[in-house]
């Protein structure tokens, strides 16, 4: 069908088009439009000319531009998280990229790398792809540049952290509580110098557990002493530091709370290598903490209902949910880890790393 000195267009260096099959089946434009569509009443040997053709250059058809179109949805979701090759957020992409797919939706995944100028422009060139609704773990403090979007149509719904200026579904942890919880297992168990280790209060998560940690000593009538607070804590290797340094004070602390694990993995190591007794309490559940060499409680939750409670509701506003926005909290447990925690341990941790 083509001449001995042609190239079919699918092999000349660009996609080929309807244009290239019907030309290729020499039939009509819309003959072809029916029959990649999967309309019926076409004759069946003009179909299978064009689906000769279509296999010969390689056709594919754009599912985005056909659905636009015809005035339907995209059929395409966005998701904005930290960092892809993190345990926690590629948990949170698995299991949204599943429900995804059993809608025929497709998921585009990006990473902000926790930085707020990067998470805008991604999140803009998503919404001018014409995404039908946003995930977003976010990032930045100012989200009012997707109110715009919302007005539009594109639902968002944010997860672990709500977003900031904006009026939007929210899928949360109780981080103040778990906090409480964890430290309230300290002072019961007769502590009253507990070391905390967080991030910064700049992260809305690091922020509430340090409240959470607050409350508990609050109601225990311990007064609350900033020199047991130790910030900027980003890895285990810092966190080993800092315990390090506490307990060389006059008066250590006798227990220590890690407000996310890669701090509990850091201040095990250091605890592990000094041989000392010091309790230990970490937020979140992280894999191989079973295994640690010492006993500790992790304040655990469940990472994929998390991803999974947020797509349900991004996709129920895509369905035509036009109630007001809602947050939802999930909750926290107490959670006995470490190779010598006796009859209380559990099974292996769900993996996942955080802020």
């Amino acid at each position: 069908m083509t001449s001995e000195h042609s190239v079919p267009p699918g092999r000349a260096g660009r996609r080929p088009t309807m244009v290239d099959v019907a030309r290729l089946a020499g039939v009509s434009l819309k003959t072809v439009s029916r029959v990649v569509n999967g309309e019926p009443h076409v004759q069946r040997a003009m179909a299978d000319r064009v689906l000769a053709a279509v296999a010969e250059l390689g056709f594919q058809r754009n599912h985005m531009a056909s659905a636009l179109r015809a005035g339907r949805a995209s059929a395409t979701i966005g998701l904005i998280i930290e960092e892809l090759a993190n345990p926690f957020y590629s948990t949170i992409a698995h299991v949204t990229a599943a429900m995804a797919r059993d809608r025929d939706t497709l998921l585009l995944s990006a990473s902000s790398e926790e930085d707020p100028v990067r998470e805008e422009q991604l999140l803009r060139d998503l919404c001018s792809r014409r995404v039908d609704g946003l995930l977003v773990v976010p990032a930045g403090c100012d989200h009012s540049f997707l109110n715009a979007q919302v007005d539009m149509g594109i639902p968002v719904v944010f997860l672990d952290r709500p977003g900031t200026n904006i009026e939007a579904d929210a899928v949360l942890l109780d981080n103040r509580g778990g906090a409480r919880n964890g430290v309230r297992r300290l002072v019961a168990d007769g502590h009253r110098r507990i070391g905390v280790l967080l991030d910064s209060v700049d992260v809305h998560t690091m922020r509430e557990r340090l409240a959470g940690a607050q409350d508990a000593l609050a109601d225990a009538g311990i007064g609350y002493d900033g020199a047991l607070v130790r910030g900027g804590v980003r890895d285990p290797a810092t966190a080993a530091a800092a315990v390090a340094d506490m307990l060389t004070q006059p008066n250590p602390p006798t227990a220590f709370l890690a407000l996310n694990n890669r701090i509990t993995v850091g201040a095990v190591q250091e605890l592990w290598q000094r041989g000392s007794d010091a309790a230990l309490v970490g937020f979140d559940d992280f894999e191989l903490s079973h295994l640690m060499p010492r006993p500790l409680t992790v304040i655990g939750y469940d990472t994929r209902e998390l991803a999974r409670r947020a797509a349900q509701l991004l996709f129920a506003r895509i369905d035509g949910d036009r109630s007001r926005p809602r947050t939802v909290v999930l909750p926290t447990e107490l959670v006995e880890r470490g190779l010598t925690a006796g009859s209380t341990r559990r099974g292996p941790a769900a993996s996942g790393v955080r802020r």
